[in-house]
């Protein structure tokens, strides 16, 4: 897999900021990356969120991303979502997000937390094992394939969830990632929550900010094994 010196970040376009996000592009030298940052008050943490195969930014559940990523940004924690140049390429999709890292770097962003969902689980693992500006990683509905390294996050945070009615990867594939994760870490099993998580919005909103709350403020995770109630 790739290391870090393997692209360069040779500069990054910012649109006039929009409501609540403003757009990015990140013009490297292997192409340009198009970016949405929900930016915040000075601070030092932030998160990078990339969706599945398909690329593509805001995430499952009708857009996780952009909802936790306005309420990151008003606990000043800064939030980039990150579109692949080349969706499904997993050694190009982790050199993105090796790229995102450090443009945020560039803003003072220096602890930096990762989330993926489906595919993007898999480039999250990956790009936190590789680099150690990441201070947790969260693989939402995740394949298990490309997650081989996963043992190399510990001693940082990994979360775990998946729907028990995914339709497309079976909860099978996260508690497999879950088993062979160092500590800590912890798994969230959603009863009824197909891929897309949308059965089970509100429960993993609440769930993943709790924790993206926790390991922000440098609070190490107990490894556990949560089932939420029904």
């Amino acid at each position: 897999m790739p290391d870090a010196d393997t692209v360069e970040l040779r500069a990054a376009e910012r649109s006039p900021k929009g409501e609540s996000a403003e757009r990015v592009v990140l013009d490297t030298n292997l192409g340009r990356i198009t970016c949405r940052l929900h930016d915040a008050p000075p601070g030092d943490a932030a998160v990078l969120w990339v969706f599945g195969s398909g690329g593509g930014l805001g995430g499952p559940a009708g857009g996780v991303y952009a909802r936790l990523g306005r309420q990151m940004a008003g606990k000043g924690v800064a939030s980039l979502e990150l579109d692949y140049r080349w969706p499904a390429a997993l050694r190009d999709c982790v050199l993105d997000v090796l790229l995102g890292i450090a443009y945020l770097a560039t803003l003072g962003r220096t602890r930096i937390v990762l989330v993926g969902h489906s595919f993007g689980g898999a480039v999250v693992i990956t790009a936190g094992a590789i680099s150690q500006d990441v201070e947790a990683v969260a693989a939402l509905s995740s394949q298990s394939h490309g997650t081989e390294l996963v043992d190399r996050i510990s001693p940082r945070p990994l979360l775990v969830a998946h729907g028990e009615a995914d339709e497309v990867l079976p909860a099978a594939c996260s508690r497999d990632i879950y088993e062979r994760a160092g500590e800590p870490k912890r798994l969230v099993l959603y009863p009824g929550c197909r891929h897309g998580l949308d059965q089970c919005r509100e429960t993993l909103d609440r769930d993943l900010l709790a924790w993206l709350l926790e390991v922000t403020q440098a609070r190490p995770g107990d490894a556990q094994q949560v089932r939420p109630a029904r």
